[in-house]
């Protein structure tokens, strides 16, 4: 019985755990909704303030506040009432809007105004308060006599409902809420004095870096670093607040950690990872590599810890938030005695941060080469929404193209009838994948469902949905709005087709296999017809209609010489040229098709072949073949079998049908490696031929 209640309990407390993360999600972007549309004037506040006030950069009294006119009056300048009303007031206009439109934004900062002078601090939390509340108590109002005002009396109604409200919400702020914001911030001030006088600041990275790979820093950053950060400023001209989240320096630092010891496709993108992070500011590119390898939150804590250590070794600080958070950003706002402790504080985070994640990519046996697109669905999975620019980095700008809340969309709408794999020009690798989705559809019994391939540039917006590789996805979507966009990176094998038909499923309806459950090697992606560019379907016995043969012996190396992806396609597109299928120009166009996106299949397979427009340089259909025992390095990816394929008059579209065939079943692969002679391999692939 003991045990049977663990089991029961154990998943509630997961639900519970989630459920809570989830909240405080939608509490730190609704908090950001606040704060981010008015970042643009804190910064115009930010560089006011650093040229204007007595010890600016060209310190003026009437516009920096200090000093008295020629009739002893003081000056009232920008930097004060900007920080006391303008600031606070955009805050609450911006959180009532969110709730109520423009209705609930202007009560919202009325009400405002009776936190702001009821105290003698910046109302920020204040603004956070009363400008939702407000909001809502005005919709809640407003329903009340929703369609029973009289006509010709909405507009008296309206105003006076809305004037009445605000002015007693302004009279509840002043008196209630304005002294509770008081007392909040004191004390969270004097927490953070209590921290910074003992040293103990740097800890808070333990909560912060965490956070912000769970997506749960926008409670934190815009909750109570930046309202509490500011008021420092106000007082001190600076504060070190504002940069205990925007130090690009851990991140940084993981990511050249990446570029120097990763591998794979997290190796490759590192590098313009890192320039979007440091540059750009988008903090956010960097989760994904974080989530692949979760030992790297190490990395990230040590990096913050050590920046926020040299901050306050040097008293540096901002005056007034960096967002984003680019080292631009962060040197605009950072006071003049602050530069070289900034500058160090970001150096000595990326160093010891690329230190520690270096140690532990070098220590790690798969290097940091994990499922990139993956990681990046979990961190939007718990962002709970799509990452545009982290998924731009992996191909999967939105849409349903990867697992958790996507594949939830994927199979949200009508039933499917039309499936289309898209690739660079339609020929050979939309033309593989598409031969292995049909057969799966079919075998899952929707054989009326229509799984055809076309080239990006010929896609319309009449498919349900749409797969193509990662890398595409940009060029694609705009192309099929109304489409589920699935991207995947590996042709022959990717769990997306799963997906899929599970999404067919659910959209069309259960069906049964017309004959009975399929076989394990048709289960596991043999393929079953071909497909035309255009989307028509070749029949199997149309490959090598020109009576020629497609693969002979002398096309065939069993120990291919090659060290990498080019030098391979040299090696395969060679064997062509040299059977007098192809021009030289047709071997060019394979490396350009290589450039544009990689020919990588999955299953150990590669199938690099032209582009659209190299269609001229083929004079017949052919394939050649070089295997690579040992193994070929496929820009990340372990290739055995490299095929070099050109085709006339989409003779390849049947003829990749028919290796995808052979390549999609198991123990077709296992005698393939096993092979040790040309006689075999063409024994094996001699079905090409037919």
């Amino acid at each position: 019985m003991a045990t049977a209640t663990t089991t029961q309990t154990t998943p509630s407390a997961g639900g519970r755990s989630t459920a809570a993360r989830a909240h405080v999600q939608r509490f730190g972007t609704f908090l950001s909704g606040m704060i981010m549309p008015n970042i643009g004037a804190f910064i115009a506040w930010g560089l006011i303030t650093a040229f204007f006030i007595e010890a600016g950069f060209t310190p003026f009294g009437p516009l920096g506040g200090f000093g008295e006119n020629a009739e002893g009056e003081p000056y009232t300048g920008l930097v004060g009432p900007m920080i006391t009303y303008l600031l606070p007031l955009l805050i609450a206009y911006t959180g009532g809007r969110m709730v109520y439109d423009v209705r609930g934004g202007v009560v919202g900062a009325i009400a405002t105004m009776g936190v702001i002078v009821g105290t003698d601090i910046p109302m920020f939390i204040g603004a956070m308060l009363m400008g939702p509340l407000t909001a809502w108590v005005m919709k809640k109002v407003d329903s009340i006599w929703d369609g029973k005002i009289k006509p010709g009396f909405e507009m008296l109604v309206n105003n006076f409902s809305a004037g009445i409200l605000a002015a007693a919400m302004a009279i509840f702020g002043f008196f209630l809420v304005g002294p509770a914001v008081l007392a909040f911030s004191n004390a969270a001030a004097a927490a953070v004095d209590f921290l910074v006088t003992r040293g103990l600041l740097p800890l808070t990275s333990i909560l912060i870096e965490p956070a912000k790979v769970l997506f749960l820093n926008n409670a934190i950053n815009h909750g109570i670093l930046t309202p509490l950060g500011t008021a420092q400023a106000l007082e001190q001209g600076k504060s070190i607040l504002f940069l205990l989240e925007a130090n690009p320096g851990p991140g940084l630092g993981i990511l050249l950690a990446y570029t120097f010891f990763g591998r794979g496709a997290a190796r490759a993108s590192a590098p313009g990872a890192a320039l979007i992070h440091f540059v750009g500011g988008i903090h956010e590119i960097y989760f994904p590599y974080v989530l692949m390898k979760p030992a790297l939150i190490l990395a990230a804590i040590a990096g913050g810890m050590t920046g926020i250590f040299t901050l306050t070794l040097f008293d540096a600080g901002l005056r007034a938030p960096a967002a984003p958070g680019s080292i631009i950003a962060v040197f605009a706002q950072a006071t003049t005695d602050s530069y070289v402790g900034v500058a160090i504080a970001v150096t000595a985070a990326t160093a010891v941060s690329f230190l520690v994640a270096s140690v532990i990519l070098k220590a790690s046996k798969d290097k940091g080469e994990g499922d990139l697109t993956e990681a990046t669905s979990r961190m939007e999975t718990m962002k709970g929404k799509k990452s545009s620019v982290a998924s731009a980095m992996v191909g999967t700008s939105g849409g349903a193209d990867t697992g958790g809340d996507s594949a939830r969309e994927l199979a949200d709408g009508g039933p499917v009838e039309r499936i289309v794999f898209a690739c660079d020009a339609g020929m050979g690798s939309s033309a593989m994948g598409a031969s292995v989705l049909r057969n799966k559809v079919k075998a899952a019994g929707f054989g009326d469902v229509k799984v055809t391939n076309a080239a990006i540039a010929n896609l319309t917006d009449d498919f349900d949905i749409v797969v193509t590789h990662q890398d595409l996805a940009t060029r694609a979507r705009p192309k099929v709005p109304s489409a589920s966009v699935v991207t995947v990176d590996n042709f022959m094998g990717s769990p997306r087709y799963d997906e899929i038909v599970e999404a067919v499923q659910q959209r069309n309806g259960a069906a049964v296999p017309a004959g009975g459950a399929p076989s394990a090697a048709t289960a596991g992606g043999a393929a079953a017809g071909g497909a035309a560019a255009g989307g028509d379907a070749v029949a199997e016995d149309d490959a090598g209609s020109s009576g020629e043969a497609i693969l002979t012996r002398d096309r065939i190396v069993m120990d291919g010489g090659a060290q990498n992806a080019e030098q391979a396609i040299d090696e395969a597109g060679g064997l062509l040229v040299a059977a007098g299928a192809v021009t030289d120009e047709y071997v060019v166009s394979m490396h350009e098709r290589e450039r544009s996106v990689s020919t990588f299949m999955g299953n150990g397979l590669a199938i690099p072949h032209g582009t659209n427009q190299a269609k001229d340089s083929i004079r017949s259909s052919a394939l050649s073949v070089v295997k690579y025992p040992e193994g070929l390095d496929w820009n990340g990816k372990p290739v055995t079998w490299v095929i070099g394929i050109a085709g006339r008059d989409n003779e390849h579209l049947a003829i990749l049908s028919r290796v995808a065939k052979i390549f999609g079943n198991k123990e077709k692969v296992r005698q393939l490696d096993e092979a040790t002679t040309s006689d075999e391999v063409l024994e094996l692939l001699g079905k090409v031929n037919d």
